[in-house]
């Protein structure tokens, strides 16, 4: 990777003189950027290209070259493929589309160059992208027309991108905000090289600290996670944009990248607990990432507002917490220093600093901010600053002070419409800023959300061992579908507690078992077809003596023959009537791109009307599942809301940090598990699974 993204020689398949050409434009702008290394043009014909001689095959060239750009269409490209492993090329860049993001055709034209590459030693980034940027080397290995005028944007940002013109936005953004990049790559189809390769290689860079990504899919979650780990452990953020949010942006970016898209919900927890910062905005992943290289992530999260309109300062306060976000409450010491300097009556935070008197030189509102900065109980800071041509010094000043207060600091500068000088004034000092009020606040709520990611603790990479018995018993279940009892048999092992379900198999062993347990009870149908009970009515609560047991039979069988013809019903199952808690549910279930998921819920049968639940890639920690619980709509009333008493939260973790261990084990073999309900008791009594639903697939990792 590293001889690929920092090649000292390279050659151009295609190259050309002309620049409304793919290879034409690569060689331009490899001379407009004042590339140093050897540069080798091959052209079947030409016997140079803008002054560079050329040859008509790579092995004739001599000296090896590290890396081969291809700007030739695809039927040339295995040829040309073959020619750069046959002269000891180290790795190629694929810019030709027309491969696996059409169809089963393509990957087949895809496979045959992954099988050359591999057969040469050779690396691949693409097909189907649009190069990279090292602006370290003053190299544009690309065909984006950003970089047709503008110079590189050089900095420490990695930035790896599955959209090339994507990639060229991001680089033209870069150029006007002021912030810069250690490498800028696309990705394409990444038939060899991934985003997940890239970001490793940021991870190791010396010249990278901080990490963007834009995602359609991704190959191997788990290795993404364990990267994630990694970037965390390395004090390097990563932020993240990932497409296919909707059912139609899936379908979007598969026939794009050929990509799976993956669940969004599922990526959304996977980052929030790997300290991934998703984004919803791609302009926003350069804005943010510069802010967190410049200032890192905030100790504390709130926010203090400063601006000399006091007209902004009202909008800006009422949206700082639509954002998101908690105004500060500073300190005695800082409340009385920013008293003493404003007229009577002068809110605090957000604080209004028109109109204050200059003192020994300095503007009184720096002095405000200074004294803001160094109080504890601020986590960041926002100022609104105006810009005009005569006010530059003071923009300046304003960089200086927010670069050197060592409190994270959005600048914003109004009007929107920002002047040069001040732009200059503020690149020349590298002061992130924007003049976008909704960016300002985009950028503190991620650095925030960043501050707390890393305040709380990483989440487990493996499952406990006390999950190992699970594995012991599911090698002795069907495949398919579970019944309860089955299902119920699994959460005992796992050591989640459950009603005690014994299958009868006629009415009068019902009769009996009721008898036992004492009446009421619950009468359930048991069918491996079945998938929700209560849909076909095999569900019978309350059955209060002997003559309703017989009759709830009756009615399981015949509502099981009007919603599934010819399904089997296997027996009844007959369970105490519990009802004194709170009705949630948990479950897991396997995803293709990160593994197990375990989810926690508003339960019963409102579940998917109500739409109240967490979810984290499992396994889980119970202090991590406590914080998937509270995060829930349902936490103020399982905390005991209007006088009702607290319900057991710490054995709810429980229960859900053992079932993710579970779904951990198990892997790909453990297809979905739901409980629903699981029944949480009053503090101290614990919980209940009331019913249970798997199913078991023969998949292994």
């Amino acid at each position: 990777m590293r001889a690929l993204l920092n090649p000292r020689s390279l050659a151009v398949f295609g190259a050309s003189g002309d620049p409304a050409k793919f290879g034409g434009r690569v060689m331009h702008f490899l001379l407009k950027h004042g590339y140093r290394g050897r540069i080798v043009p091959v052209h079947p014909s030409a016997k140079e290209v803008l002054g560079i001689p050329a040859v008509a095959q790579l092995s004739a060239a001599g000296e090896p070259v590290d890396v081969c750009l291809l700007a030739l269409p695809a039927a040339h490209l295995a040829q040309a493929l073959e020619d750069c492993g046959r002269s000891g090329a180290r790795g190629a860049v694929v810019i030709t589309a027309d491969f696996a993001e059409t169809g089963p055709e393509g990957a087949a034209r895809q496979q045959v160059l992954v099988d050359i590459a591999r057969r040469h030693g050779l690396r691949i980034i693409g097909p189907n992208c649009l190069g990279y940027i090292n602006p370290h080397l003053n190299l544009a290995l690309t065909s984006s027309v950003a970089l047709a005028t503008e110079p590189m944007p050089r900095g420490d940002i990695g930035l790896a991108c599955q959209s090339g013109s994507l990639m060229a936005s991001l680089i033209s953004h870069a150029q006007d905000c002021g912030a810069g990049f250690s490498v800028a790559a696309t990705v394409g189809n990444q038939a060899d090289i991934g985003l997940c390769d890239l970001m490793e290689y940021f991870i190791e860079d010396a010249a990278t600290r901080a990490i963007c990504l834009y995602v359609e899919g991704l190959k191997d979650g788990a290795r993404f996670l364990e990267l994630a780990r990694r970037a965390r452990a390395a004090g390097k953020p990563v932020l993240a944009v990932k497409a296919g949010r909707s059912t139609a942006g899936e379908r979007l970016t598969q026939s794009h990248t050929a990509s799976l898209a993956g669940s969004y919900a599922v990526w959304a927890a996977a980052c929030r607990d790997h300290a991934v910062i998703l984004l919803d905005d791609p302009e926003a992943l350069i804005y943010c990432a510069d802010f967190l290289v410049r200032f890192g992530a905030p100790a504390r999260s709130t926010v203090a507002v400063i601006s000399p309109s006091g007209g902004t300062v009202a909008v800006t306060g009422d949206r700082v917490s639509t954002a998101g976000l908690v105004l500060a409450e500073p300190g005695a010491e800082t409340r009385a220093a920013l008293s003493a300097m404003l007229p009577p009556g002068r809110l605090i935070n957000p604080l209004d600093v028109g109109g204050l008197p200059r003192s020994s030189g300095l503007d009184s509102a720096l002095t405000a901010y200074e004294l803001l900065a160094k109080d504890p109980a601020v986590g960041a800071i926002l100022i609104a600053v105006a810009t005009t041509p005569q006010l530059e010094d003071k923009v300046r000043q304003w960089g200086r002070a927010a670069i050197a207060g060592g409190k994270p600091t959005a600048l914003l500068l109004t009007p929107g419409t920002l002047v040069d000088g001040a732009r200059r004034a503020l690149r020349e000092i590298r002061c992130p800023y924007t003049n976008r009020l909704d960016d300002a606040l985009r950028v503190l709520r991620a650095a925030v959300d960043y501050g707390a990611a890393l305040r709380d603790p990483p989440p487990p990479a493996a499952p406990s061992p006390r999950a190992a018995g699970v594995c012991r018993m599911a090698d002795g279940l069907p495949e398919g579908r579970l019944t309860e009892p089955e299902t119920k048999a699994l959460l005992r092992e796992a050591g989640i507690r459950t009603t005690e379900d014994l299958l009868a198999p006629t009415p009068d062993a019902a009769v009996e078992q009721a008898r036992r347990i004492g009446f009421p009870v619950v009468l359930k149908g048991v069918c491996r077809q079945l998938v929700h009970k209560s849909e076909a009515g095999a569900v019978r609560l309350g059955i209060s003596d002997e003559a309703a047991l017989r009759e709830a039979w009756q009615q399981i069988v015949r509502g099981l023959e009007a919603h599934l013809p010819g399904a089997t019903l296997e027996g009844c199952v007959v369970q105490p009537m519990l009802s004194d808690g709170i009705e949630l549910i948990v479950g897991c279930r396997w995803d293709e791109q990160f593994g197990p998921v375990v989810v926690v819920g508003s339960g019963g049968v409102l579940v998917e009307i109500l739409d109240d639940v967490q979810m984290a890639v499992a396994p889980v920690s119970v202090a991590h599942a406590g914080r998937l619980i509270a995060a829930l709509r349902i936490a103020p009333v399982l905390a005991g809301a209007r006088g009702r008493r607290p319900a057991d939260i710490e054995a709810l973790a429980d229960a859900v940090a053992r079932l993710s261990e579970l779904a951990a084990a198990l892997g790909p073999r453990l297809a979905e598990l739901d409980i629903n309900p699981l029944l949480v008791r009053e503090s101290g009594h614990g919980v209940i699974a009331l019913d249970g639903r798997a199913t078991l697939t023969g998949k292994t990792l």
